[in-house]
């Protein structure tokens, strides 16, 4: 078979351009000018001309490239093009390389983690390097079960049952990720419910006594730190949004001709549906405020580090602390939970006008989900009167002061 010999080969030297020896059956050398020898093949498929590159000389022999050439040649005779079914035998040689439950974890943290804020990257990184890698790192993800996740998981749980439900989420998303790269047929932590002890049911710490809420906001207004930290503590219980979401807005979010928030799906923690926040006139101050400070760059709430970042969440945390609201008695969470109180049972508010306010779930009388303009003039009126209250609340402390 070919033309070419072993000598040929061996003596073909570079030229000023690139150069081809043909062998045969599409086979030929391509000399580089820059030195380099590679065996390719030119064949077709589908009508179209196509190149395979079989392999550098000398580490691929002129008898290597001419058995190559017949196994193409072979392949096509079967309908297959020899250069996508190289392809697939890489990509499953490099997924079947990395397939351990360590070597996906880690893939998977780099991908997914890249994006969220620090607290949640550092809490899932200390979750798989000192509890789940240490036990599973070496399994294959196609030889990870239940039984051997739960025994992982246990460990977790004698320090912390709160941690070992996060380790189970984790497990889950990482084990998700496997499935879509071929490396698991299925995510089982769902087979695991139950498993656990049940975590008690926790509240964000929140004041809700009208006359102790209203000194926290007077303490707010006279905070000394950053003008972006007070404004973003001052309007944390007009909007009642998550501190995530709050801490994340964008200009693109302020809708100033219908003075309100406008969120689309995916933004809040309920990604179903998109979320309005009626702005009172007190909150459209406060966002003014800030358009001055940073309309130029998108976060309202800008780092401290730079205007183009986002505020920390222990940027706000420490703000309370300072004025010496420790975690255990007001969280920034915990706004949500003091308005919703103080609406409700002080300025006799409608519960499913809070809780759409809240963003949470809520049915009309024919059990459909309200849509996210249902009661917005309603829920916009509320929201005024509870900014309304908590100005004459800070006015009536200065006068009994």
């Amino acid at each position: 078979m070919g033309k070419l010999t072993v000598t040929a080969v061996q003596k073909a030297k570079p030229r000023d351009r690139d150069y081809k020896l043909a062998d045969g059956a599409g086979l030929y050398l391509y000399v580089l000018s820059s030195g380099g020898r590679s065996w390719r093949l030119d064949y077709r498929y589908g009508g179209k001309r196509k190149t395979l590159t079989l392999g550098r000389f000398p580490r691929v022999s002129l008898a290597d490239a001419r058995h190559l050439v017949i196994e193409a040649h072979s392949k096509l005779a079967q309908g297959v093009d020899p250069a996508i079914e190289r392809k697939v035998l890489k990509a499953t040689a490099y997924l079947n390389s990395n397939e351990t439950f360590e070597a996906v974890a880690r893939e998977w943290a780099e991908m997914h983690l890249a994006d969220k804020s620090a607290s949640h990257k550092t809490r899932s990184k200390a979750l798989l390097e000192n509890d789940l890698i240490p036990v599973l790192g070496g399994i294959p993800m196609r030889d990870l079960n239940a039984v051997l996740l739960l025994g992982a998981l246990r460990k977790v749980e004698s320090r912390s049952i709160d941690m070992a439900h996060r380790a189970r989420a984790l497990a889950g998303q990482i084990l998700r990720y496997a499935v879509a790269t071929g490396r698991a047929e299925r995510d089982f932590t769902p087979d695991l419910r139950g498993a656990l002890r049940s975590r008690r049911k926790s509240h964000y710490p929140a004041i809700t006594d009208p006359k102790e809420f209203a000194k926290l906001m007077l303490a707010i207004d006279y905070y000394n730190g950053t003008m972006t930290v007070r404004n973003a503590l001052k309007i944390a219980p007009l909007l009642m949004l998550r501190p995530g979401e709050l801490r994340h807005m964008t200009w693109e979010h302020v809708n100033w001709e219908k003075a309100q928030l406008e969120f689309p799906v995916g933004y809040m923690k309920r990604k179903d549906a998109p979320h309005i926040v009626p702005l009172s006139r007190q909150a459209l101050a406060i966002l003014r405020e800030q358009q001055r400070f940073n309309g130029r760059f998108p976060p309202v709430f800008p780092s401290g580090h730079g205007r183009r970042s986002f505020l920390s969440e222990n940027g706000v945390r420490a703000a309370l602390r300072n004025m010496g609201y420790a975690n255990s008695v007001q969280t920034v969470h915990g706004f949500r939970a003091s308005a919703r109180t103080i609406m409700d049972e002080v300025l006799g508010e409608r519960p499913d006008l809070l809780e759409a306010q809240l963003h949470h779930m809520v049915r009309d009388s024919t059990g459909r989900a309200y849509n996210r303009t249902s009661h917005l003039e309603a829920r916009r009126e509320m929201l005024q009167r509870w900014a309304d209250w908590i100005d004459e609340s800070k006015r009536n402390l200065n006068v009994s002061d």
